[in-house]
């Protein structure tokens, strides 16, 4: 991936599998979109729940050229990998969206 890429671990440990799933997912978005000039990733286990196990949350921030883009999974999931791909996929149907308007395929609506 071109594009540097920060990534934060709260409310658990690091863990290198987790950081090359992430890795490989941003490298993917890179390719789809050349233009992400910073990528930031916040995985988290919020609160420890007895019953209901760890969800995680997941929180994604990029910067494009006029725009930074936030993408946050409140709800998470509890498998970490499935949580990842959720918002990376949310984070690329944003950037689609950015890219159709930059190009002028989708009508703004002025309120």
């Amino acid at each position: 991936m071109q594009t540097p890429l920060e990534i934060t671990f709260r409310g658990m440990s690091t863990s290198p599998s987790v950081e090359t799933f992430i890795q490989r997912w941003a490298a993917r978005l890179d390719r789809s979109y050349r233009r992400i000039l910073h990528a930031a990733v916040v995985v988290e286990i919020p609160h420890h729940h007895g019953q209901q196990g760890n969800r995680f949350q997941i929180g994604i921030e990029l910067t494009v050229p006029g725009r930074k883009i936030a993408v946050s999974r409140e709800l998470g999931h509890e498998d970490v990998y499935v949580a990842i791909a959720e918002a990376f996929r949310a984070a690329r149907r944003q950037l689609q969206d950015h890219a159709r308007i930059l190009r002028g395929d989708t009508k703004l609506h002025v309120a």
